[in-house]
């Protein structure tokens, strides 16, 4: 029975809570799969407890299986403690359980993991990789293009296999993406990524407006899977020494932009970033960019001379000042 219970109200969550919000298919999905997780976990430690009986200590308990146990990093904890708040919020809302009975109403709040700086590329490394697809090859024209819609815009693996072919209006030099939960943008084009594209339109041939605009071999459209597989293709052949993925190239557009004067507001749009926040991170970035440049000042040539001019004895105000005699 408990079994029906928690297959119930996770296919309540996904299939009906989660798709009305318009969040995507794969995040659905990852949802599915922690929440499923979670049940598995119940079923062995906790003896199958149905979900309307799970407390705060049993989900305390499961994170630290997840810390100890799985080997889970903070990032990956926090993560799955939001699914779980989000999903007894939710079966509250939709009257399956009582306010008193959820576990995660006043569970205690987690330490936020530490934020890393993202990896990025330097300017001559975007170029390598930019030059390495072949440029006579249809394959080659496309892949190029792929890289530079993805260097010149940001915009994710998702976003990119996602665009239609009237979602890209070379004319206006935009194309129309939907970002996560259904939220649709305008991105402008670059003058340069425009006349990539053209090349790779123009190899490709027409078709129809609902048709992919990044068609694979057969003639079907790319999936993100793919998009990701074709960076690191060519990360490889660059020889750049960094770890390159799509999203690599997203923090690159990003720090570029920075690098170059242009206000967080701005990137936060072209990003499609619903908080600030989130944009934030390339200010850190730019910071170790600063503190580079320091150490790079020419000062650091004159280091010998200016030792040679401090004094090596001890300046009157250096000692300690005598003690008054008592008695």
């Amino acid at each position: 029975m408990n079994s029906i219970t928690w297959d119930y109200w996770i296919c309540l969550y996904t299939q009906t809570h989660c798709v009305a919000r318009g969040l995507r298919p794969l995040t659905i999905a990852a949802y599915r799969t922690a929440l499923r997780q979670f049940e598995s976990y119940v079923q062995v430690k906790l003896e199958g407890r149905s979900p309307d009986r799970i407390t705060a200590a049993d989900v305390l308990g499961y994170l630290e299986h997840l810390r100890t146990e799985r080997k889970n990093g903070d990032s990956s904890i926090n993560r799955t403690a939001t699914i779980l708040k989000n999903f007894y919020r939710a079966m509250v809302g939709m009257g399956h359980l009582e306010p008193r009975a959820n576990p995660m109403a006043q569970f205690p709040r987690l330490r936020p993991p530490t934020r890393k700086l993202p990896v990025v590329l330097s300017s001559e490394e975007v170029q390598r990789l930019l030059e390495a697809p072949p440029g006579d090859t249809a394959i080659g024209l496309r892949d190029r293009a792929i890289l530079a819609l993805l260097y010149g815009t940001g915009i994710r693996a998702s976003e990119c296999a996602g665009l239609n072919e009237a979602d890209v209006d070379l004319s206006e030099r935009e194309i129309r993406v939907r970002g996560k939960g259904g939220h649709e943008r305008s991105v402008p084009l670059n003058s340069s990524v425009v006349e990539v594209l053209t090349s790779y339109r123009q190899q490709r041939g027409e078709v129809e407006p609902r048709d992919r605009f990044f068609q694979s071999r057969r003639g079907q459209g790319m999936s993100r899977g793919a998009i990701y597989e074709r960076v690191k293709k060519y990360a490889r052949l660059s020889r750049i020494p960094k770890e390159i993925s799509p999203h690599k190239l997203r923090h690159t557009f990003a720090t570029h932009l920075v690098r170059r004067g242009v206000d967080l507001v701005t990137i936060r749009d072209l990003l499609g970033h619903r908080s600030i926040t989130s944009t934030q991170v390339y200010l850190h970035v730019t910071a170790e960019d600063l503190r580079a440049a320091a150490d790079q000042h020419p000062i650091g040539d004159l280091a010998g001379l200016l030792k040679n001019l401090l004094p090596q004895t001890k300046l009157p105000f250096q000692h300690a000042p005598p003690r008054r005699q008592t008695g």
